[in-house]
């Protein structure tokens, strides 16, 4: 859109942010943003761009996955390490059930803001702001903690680069090395519960022993030691994400430089609301989630706003509607994308619509829950013979006690133990690579029966 300009989405109406009360210190610190480098850079974007057109067409498959919302207080260099490792894990995992790359997409860097469903919160009768996660305000229940606070978009700034400093090195330094990956993969099938994804386990073995002694090892190729990792998160706060848009030089287009994808949620995705307006002029990877209120006229507004050139790559759809629901909803919207003739990236979040209240109290996702909306996302494509390209899940490498069930059976008398997330439950690092092994059994399926369907 040669139109589009940065701060164009002030003029539109905003839901979802923030009201900062002292407006000359949020004009210092988007001063400040402003002058500070980008996060990533264009080329980057266009790769994954690329890589997820290809995904969009069956040739790859997307695994987007980390944390809720990440937390100032539990930034270190151990909690990027666990989440990057585990995804390495799945990617694996996935990669040998579909037959095709997986593109790497981590929740982390920047995913700080989280949309509530409600503006303040009551307590003994004292009503304060909700917590909008640690870019903004805090999770004490005080007036100064949960006023919102732009000088935190500088802190969130600097742990963005910092990840983002060191998942480049483990990209490229030797951690993802494919044998060291499926050492650990290997010690989570050798658990007695785990015991049905053994034979898998094995038989990437067996394909990493034929492949050394074929010459191909991390020392003669050095693509079996690196790998390539991506960014993402919701584009939630407004002022953060125009402070770090710049143009590309090469391209002379707009660049979000948050972030390699940057999402629109479901509760911001009105087609002439704030959010849209943004998302519609960076260059980058967009993802639009789509829930059980998103109607086919929106949708195809929708795809005509953020993709009008309709780019392959350029918009992920990623559907979210609740176990037994998938059915409901999700071929109204294939309909929709197969008529505006729309090339999109399906993908499935099997997290945000099977959120429940444990006997305990406590807000969980039943694993088996999150199994079976990823089960029905790949009973419609295979119904509407379209492409289940990817997967979206909150989930962390730390070992907590969230979401219930999976192998090691997590129990609602368990979630106490080990309960961290400040704000939505995630998938613990086992329960994780438990469920990439379920994918990889529906994916390896499918890519039976399409090898099947050619044959006959």
């Amino acid at each position: 859109m040669s139109d589009w300009q940065k701060a164009g989405w002030r003029s539109k109406p905003r839901v979802q942010m923030p009201d900062y009360t002292d407006a000359d210190a949020l004009a210092t610190v988007e001063a400040r943003l402003s002058s500070y480098p980008p996060l990533v850079f264009a080329g980057e974007a266009r790769r994954l761009k690329r890589e997820l057109g290809a995904a969009a067409r069956g040739d790859a498959f997307l695994l987007q996955g980390g944390d809720c919302a990440e937390s100032f207080a539990e930034f270190s260099a151990d909690n990027i390490r666990d989440t990057f490792k585990v995804m390495l894990q799945m990617a694996m995992v996935l990669t040998f059930g579909a037959k095709v790359p997986v593109v790497k997409v981590g929740r982390m860097a920047g995913q700080f803001a989280k949309p509530r469903s409600a503006p303040t919160e009551m307590k003994n009768g004292v009503e304060l702001p909700s917590y909008r996660g640690d870019i903004v305000n805090e999770l004490d229940f005080t007036v100064d903690a949960r006023t919102p606070n732009p000088d935190k978009m500088l802190r969130a700034y600097t742990q963005a680069a910092a990840t983002l400093n060191l998942l480049r090195a483990f990209s490229t330094g030797g951690f993802a090395d494919i044998h060291r990956v499926h050492s650990w993969t290997l010690g989570f099938a050798e658990g007695g519960d785990a015991e049905r994804y053994r034979d898998m386990a094995n038989r990437i073995q067996d394909t990493i022993d034929f492949m050394a002694a074929a010459g191909l090892t991390a020392e003669t190729n050095h693509e079996l030691s690196q790998v390539e990792f991506y960014t993402s998160h919701e584009a939630l706060l407004l002022e953060y994400e125009e402070a770090l848009t710049r143009v590309d030089s090469t391209s002379g287009k707009w660049l979000a430089g948050s972030g390699h994808m940057i999402w629109i949620g479901d509760r911001t995705r009105q087609p002439d609301g704030a959010h849209v307006e943004f998302a519609s002029g960076v260059q980058n990877p967009i993802g639009l989630k789509c829930g059980p209120t998103t109607t086919a006229e929106d949708l195809k507004i929708l795809m005509a706003k953020l993709n009008p050139t309709n780019e392959d790559g350029r918009l992920t759809l990623i559907a979210r509607f609740g176990a037994g629901s998938v059915g409901d909803h999700l071929p109204r919207l294939v309909k929709a994308v197969k008529e505006e003739g729309a090339n999109v990236l399906w993908s499935c979040d099997p997290m945000h619509g099977n959120t429940i209240k444990s006997s305990t109290g406590y807000k969980t996702r039943p694993f088996e829950s999150v199994l079976r909306e990823v089960r029905e996302f790949f009973q419609v494509h295979g119904a509407e013979n379209t492409v289940p390209g990817g997967v979206h899940f909150e989930m962390t490498g730390q070992d907590v006690t969230e979401c219930t069930g999976g192998v090691r059976a997590v129990s609602d008398e368990d979630l106490s133990d080990r309960y961290h997330t400040a704000c939505d439950p995630r998938l613990n690092a086992s329960q994780a690579l438990e469920l990439a092994f379920l994918v990889a059994e529906e994916l390896s399926a499918r890519r039976a029966n399409a090898v099947t369907a050619a044959v006959g």
